[in-house]
């Protein structure tokens, strides 16, 4: 889709927003392919997109890590755009939380146990 730049918001093209987001440019047009974004294009075909792209680019990388996949975060999106949910995306919403809370506990106890050994192994040399 080609637009024309409104005078209320600047469009970015693709390598700021990956320098703004910390992603290469690779990983900013796989998010497009996935339709986690939209892209817009200039009259001479440029990627522009609009500045939320970064904050929703950083979200994705920390889904990313928490372990969704992009179908899922695709689920989320909509959350996010209109910030408010259904009984069905807060269902998936909990569970997912429980599923990183649980990962996220296995991890505790695992630097628990690495401090014990490190606190045995200082005073035993």
């Amino acid at each position: 889709m080609t637009v024309t730049e409104t005078a209320t918001e600047r469009l970015i093209r693709i390598g700021e927003v990956a320098r703004g987001a910390g992603v290469s440019v690779r990983a900013v047009r796989y998010y497009e392919q996935q339709g986690l974004l939209i892209a817009e294009r200039s009259p001479s075909g440029q990627r522009l997109y609009r500045q939320d792209a970064i904050s929703r680019i950083r979200f994705f990388q920390q889904m990313f890590a928490a372990g969704l996949t992009s179908r899922r975060i695709t689920e989320l999106m909509p959350c996010w755009d209109a910030g408010h949910t259904d009984a069905d995306q807060r269902a998936m919403l909990r569970a997912e939380r429980d599923r990183i809370q649980a990962k996220l506990d296995e991890l505790q106890a695992a630097l628990d146990r690495l401090d014990e050994v490190i606190a045995i192994t200082d005073n035993h040399p």
